[in-house]
């Protein structure tokens, strides 16, 4: 948690009936998340007692952690039982067969009853050469080759990581999700994450709402996060700040982008902005139009005179309510399903080629998959799509396919 930042509020549309057993005592997990202090008592006798809370969401119960952070008590859920929870359980993780964490080794993502340890492939402290402004170079990251898992996570990598971690790929209807929701959860979720040896809640700057009653502690956590930037026992520190664009502009010396509800402009090179708007093309693509929203996570450097500097860059492409998205048809489809008032969830690549579908419908047992496929005339494509096709149907798997091409199917639940 950042500095001068309360406690995040509950995530707003997360289910607040859901409850977890604390020694003898049954409360609310939106009352435990809200107000963690009130239940300090109970969590020390289920950690001293027992050794580990439960959630209630399933039966029989399943097991939390009980961590301690700067002698604050909170959940957390027991590794490798994310799936085993309910959907709207707020310890819910999807699937490993739909998420592109699958592709990645323990070394590059380790879950333990302490928390998760993430091996970032850019460098967030480089290593300054004696007397010299210039910087060694850094030791390069194993990448994955041939059929092998990835050692280390990208930049989009770890966007995706938070965003399934704090649930923001799934959606039901009537629920209402503004950045502070997404902030909120963000914060919470990075409390018991490291990544390349440093606490995620200090390398990662997600920035908050604004609010002017938060004015002051938002600076000074801004503040906070530049002060452990820059030069620090003879290494260049980096940092990390996840927010959506408002807008990019040309400056005299490059490119500067605003970030929603942060004052602090990010500057960049015009030739890394280029090429990041290469490798990100629907994120920057005119056909979203201003319905969609620029998620952004920036691997950044402190100037001598304090600017923050861009060495690196992931952007992504969501829905108005900040579900992840890959086209303008995605984002189409994603808007269909909400007007048809459906629950459903978004896989996530983690940048990888995995084969998943691209819409989960939640709401009907078994589920049901949802197709858009929005390239024609590509051979590659082409045979990507038999393949998927006939998969779904040597699985069984009930399939809703949309070429855009096409009128939208009918998407209401019958």
């Amino acid at each position: 948690m950042h500095p001068g930042q309360a406690s995040p509020p509950v995530g707003e549309d997360l289910p607040a009936e859901r409850q977890v057993r604390l020694a003898d005592r049954v409360v609310s997990l939106a009352a435990v998340r809200s107000h963690p202090a009130s239940y300090a008592s109970l969590l020390a006798r289920a950690k001293a007692e027992i050794g580990y809370a439960e959630c209630l969401c399933t039966t029989p119960p399943l097991k939390l952690v009980v961590r301690t952070r700067e002698g604050r008590y909170h959940l957390a859920r027991w590794p490798g039982e994310g799936d085993r929870h309910a959907a709207g359980c707020g310890f819910h993780q999807i699937e490993p067969g739909l998420s592109g964490r699958g592709r990645y080794s323990e070394r590059a993502i380790t879950e333990s009853a302490e928390g998760t340890t993430i091996r970032l492939e850019i460098p967030l402290e480089v290593r300054l050469l004696p007397h010299a402004s210039t910087r060694a170079p850094a030791p390069p990251v194993p990448r994955r080759s041939g059929g092998t898992l990835r050692q280390a996570v990208g930049l989009l990598g770890l966007l995706h990581w938070l965003w399934e971690e704090a649930q923001l790929t799934t959606w039901n209807p009537g629920w209402r999700r503004t950045w502070s929701t997404c902030q909120a959860r963000l914060v919470q979720r990075m409390a018991d994450c490291t990544v390349n040896d440093r606490d995620l809640a200090g390398a990662l700057y997600v920035v908050p709402p604004y609010r002017p009653q938060d004015a002051n502690a938002n600076a000074a956590a801004l503040a906070a996060f530049c002060d452990r930037l820059g030069a620090h026992s003879g290494t260049a520190r980096r940092g990390l700040v996840l927010g959506e664009i408002k807008e990019i502009s040309a400056t005299a010396y490059g490119q500067q982008i605003k970030l929603c509800h942060l004052r602090t402009p990010l500057y960049l090179r015009s030739e890394l902005m280029e090429r990041i708007r290469a490798s990100y093309r629907p994120v920057f693509s005119a056909a979203a139009g201003g319905r969609a929203r620029q998620v952004v996570l920036a691997a950044v450097e402190r100037t001598p005179k304090g600017a923050l500097k861009v060495v690196d860059m992931a952007a992504m492409l969501t829905t108005a309510a900040y579900v992840p998205v890959e086209s303008s048809h995605e984002l189409r489809m994603a808007e269909a399903l909400d007007a048809a008032r459906r629950s459903y969830l978004k896989p996530l690549r983690y940048g990888g080629q995995e084969v998943f579908p691209d819409f989960v419908l939640t709401d009907v047992a078994p589920r049901v998959y949802v197709e858009v496929y929005g390239v024609r005339g590509r051979e590659s494509y082409e045979v990507r799509k038999r393949v998927k096709q006939e998969h779904y149907r040597t699985a069984g798997v009930d399939v809703i396919e949309w070429e855009v091409a096409e009128p939208l199917p009918e998407l209401s639940r019958r």
